[in-house]
């Protein structure tokens, strides 16, 4: 079971101190800091409704265990493949005469270490309102469910049985590698009722519902998360803000992810002070939040994006920054596609099945224009592969050889981008920026990995 998940949290509302995790199923340790920073990354941060329930995903860091950890008889708690663990919330608030507060609340927590948001998302919609109504029972069939899946093996495409029913789901090939509804391997073709695209973004609500009043800047937004410019994502509530972010996320794949993303991240967040103080926010840094109390303290941050329907006349204006988008810095490289926003804005205005066509269209534009991003870098790459002859030489070359940026911009000029930039200059500006990011010298690495295998393989 623990390839797929590493247990399951309940999570309850104590009215001394606060949200409390109650009990872990299967049994596995977590660290203090560990289970209190779960806690409150499974409640919302404010009241949402009356009475509901809602979903949505965190990401904390997994610190190494202190030398005073208790030793456990228990099987060895897995190591993360990323330094992170992942959890997937099912938030319920019921009205409760019995409770000082007159509701009870409380979560049930899916925690991993996939970065999976759609299909761990699916998992937990289907799992939270059955436990809920009929406890600890629907907890162990599920997890027996998940013990006789099949091991998550890169690329594969699975029938997985849970609860009754069947998830379609295709896993990636790699963390930073696209998964593009054209190109999935699901039978009769991809349908967003009952296909999973693992590491892309749940498809419900439609996302564009998320950038309504920000349409016509995406463009810029796209252009700061390839450049790794920090943005401060915040949302009335955690599924809009986590959605939001793994949204982001998926964009600028299959350029790797060189910084830290947070799809709901509260002041309770054991990295709050490391990742939001007075000093100018670290490289690439996306953080989801709905505390109207980070709208104070990150005002010092370039560029903010506030998720959400334009705000009609009359309407009840909820607290922190309006829907839409700031930026201090920012000032576009790259034209919009104006035709693609008319039909967006169409879309807003219309049912729920065009806004999830529109959200795929979206997806599917900025997703070839990040592959456009690095067509040349790609031609420039070709000519760094040795020759036969010079892997033959008593040098024996097996290796990209190295990257001047000089002849990148001279083979720039002579053969462009096919993106719509403004002019050269600013072609080159841009291109002069993201050689500067961490983001870079991870692919360039990771194309020196792939090259050089290659290469061992001919010899």
């Amino acid at each position: 079971m623990r390839q797929w998940v590493l247990t399951f949290a309940v999570v309850d509302f104590d009215l001394d101190l606060g949200p409390i995790v109650r009990a872990v199923y299967p049994p596995v340790y977590l660290s203090p800091s560990e289970s209190e920073n779960i806690a409150f990354s499974a409640f919302p941060d404010s009241l949402q409704f009356d009475q509901g329930t809602e979903v949505h995903s965190f990401r904390i860091r997994v610190y190494p265990d202190s030398p005073h950890t208790p030793c456990q008889d228990g099987p060895k708690r897995p190591e993360p493949l990323d330094g992170f663990m992942y959890g997937f919330s099912y938030f319920s608030q019921k009205r409760d005469c019995n409770s000082k507060r007159g509701y009870r609340q409380s979560s049930l927590v899916l925690l991993t270490h996939h970065q999976y948001p759609a299909f761990f998302t699916s998992v937990i919609s289907k799992l939270g309102p059955l436990f809920h109504n009929h406890g600890i029972t629907m907890l162990e069939t599920a997890c027996h469910n998940i013990a006789n899946w099949q091991s998550p093996s890169s690329g594969s495409t699975l029938e997985l049985g849970f609860l009754g029913s069947v998830l379609h789901v295709e896993l990636p090939t790699s963390i930073d590698s696209q998964q593009l509804v054209e190109t999935a391997s699901f039978g009769r073709g991809f349908d967003p009722t009952e296909h999973l695209l693992a590491s892309s973004v749940p498809l419900y609500p439609p996302p564009i519902n998320l950038f309504e009043a920000s349409l016509s800047h995406l463009w810029s937004v796209w252009e700061c998360l390839i450049l790794c410019e920090p943005l401060l994502v915040y949302g009335p509530s955690p599924s809009m803000t986590s959605q939001a972010v793994w949204w982001l996320r998926d964009l600028i794949r299959p350029i790797p992810l060189a910084a830290d993303v947070r799809p709901y991240f509260t002041i309770h967040d054991r990295d709050h002070a490391l990742l939001v103080n007075k000093s100018p926010p670290k490289v690439g840094l996306v953080i989801g939040v709905t505390n109207p109390f980070f709208a104070k303290s990150c005002t010092h941050w370039p560029h903010v994006l506030s998720v959400g329907r334009k705000t009609r006349q009359g309407a009840t204006v909820v607290t922190g920054p309006c829907a839409g988008w700031t930026t201090k810095t920012h000032r576009r490289y790259i034209s919009k596609d104006r035709q693609l926003l008319k039909r967006l804005e169409r879309a807003c205005a219309s049912s729920t099945s065009d806004r999830m066509q529109a959200s795929l269209e979206l997806r599917r534009h900025f997703c070839s224009r990040t592959n456009a991003v690095l067509v040349p870098l790609n031609r420039y790459l070709n000519t760094l592969i040795p020759s036969p002859a010079e892997r033959n030489t008593t040098l024996g070359l097996h290796r990209l050889k190295p990257f001047s940026t000089a002849e990148f911009f001279l083979s720039l000029r002579s053969s462009p981008s096919a993106l719509p930039f403004k002019s050269p200059s600013k072609q080159r500006e841009f291109y002069e920026k993201w050689l500067r990011t961490p983001a870079f010298g991870l692919w360039l690495a990771r194309q020196e990995e792939v090259v050089q295998d290659a290469l061992r393989q001919k010899t």
